[in-house]
């Protein structure tokens, strides 16, 4: 924290007026306090400490709903995302562009973890009724009347770099390297990314449903035309179907198949049970700068 501190203020000379919302998602440590005393420093500086961990996207649409400037960044607090890119960004908006998303080039992290993160891209990408762009996170710059739109939806479960896309508007790519994450640990394990990955997948695209319908009419046509190839060859040659263990294989297959897309289908009716219970996305404990 003291290091995030230090970079956005030497990052921030020529940025105007501005003001940074920093949004404690429910940490255990001592990040509200480390905020208290910088707060007490800066008029520039504010921050939202939330009563439990609501998750990512939720600290992003806090932060989104309370910001009051006419261009908002939204960045993670780990430096991956460097404070320093800001200008460019503002530089880019101010020629015209109401939204400026950063494109990771280059990631610092493992490689299976760099596969993992470009195979999620590429399969969002091809589900997605949208052609959400390749290898970019949440780290952009919005101009004022796209948040003002994206704050209007009632949606609760949020997957913002989607959203961003949805709006439309006029874009700009900003190409960066990803730099190593300065301290800690991540917060977001590989099961974590995947059920995010999910969740972005679900919201922008019905493919997968769509995806139930041709496995079973191709399931359901190889089944007809392997009866008729039993039929034949009953009547003309001496053949007898083997014994149980073929069929049991074809059972516990087509058991697994139904399992998966009931599974499917089960994640798409807990999202409208989500929504349907209208609770708040985010529930705010303290605020302080404000």
């Amino acid at each position: 924290m003291p290091l995030l501190f230090e970079r956005v203020k030497k990052s921030s000379k020529n940025w105007g007026e501005y003001e940074v919302i920093f949004v404690n998602d429910g940490s255990a440590d001592s990040t509200w306090k480390l905020l208290e005393g910088e707060i007490a420093k800066t008029n520039t500086f504010r921050a939202i400490n939330f009563s439990r961990n609501f998750g990512h996207q939720a600290a992003m649409t806090a932060g989104l709903e309370t910001a009051q400037g006419r261009a908002i960044v939204m960045m993670d607090g780990d430096l991956q995302d460097p404070p320093e890119l800001i200008e460019k960004m503002l530089g880019l908006w101010q020629a015209g562009n109401n939204i400026v998303y950063a494109v990771r080039e280059n990631r610092k992290e493992s490689l299976f973890m760099r596969i993992c993160y470009k195979l999620f891209y590429r399969v969002l990408r091809y589900l997605s009724d949208i052609k959400i762009p390749l290898d970019s996170g949440d780290f952009c710059l919005m101009d004022r009347m796209v948040v003002d739109t994206l704050n209007a939806m009632p949606e609760k479960n949020r997957f913002i770099r989607g959203l961003r896309v949805w709006v439309g508007f006029s874009k700009v790519a900003l190409p960066y390297d990803r730099g190593e994450r300065v301290a800690g640990e991540t917060k977001y394990p590989l099961m974590r990314l995947v059920k995010f990955g999910l969740a972005g997948i679900m919201a922008f695209s019905t493919k997968p449903l769509e995806l139930a319908v041709y496995a079973g009419v191709t399931i359901a046509s190889l089944s007809f035309l392997g009866g008729l190839v039993v039929i034949v060859l009953r009547l003309l040659t001496p053949f007898n179907v083997a014994g149980w263990a073929s069929m049991a294989l074809i059972i516990f297959f087509m058991g697994g198949i139904q399992l998966f897309f009931l599974g499917i289908i089960g994640q798409y009716i807990g999202l409208i049970y989500n929504e349907t219970k209208k609770r708040p996305t985010y529930i705010i404990d303290q605020k302080l700068g404000f």
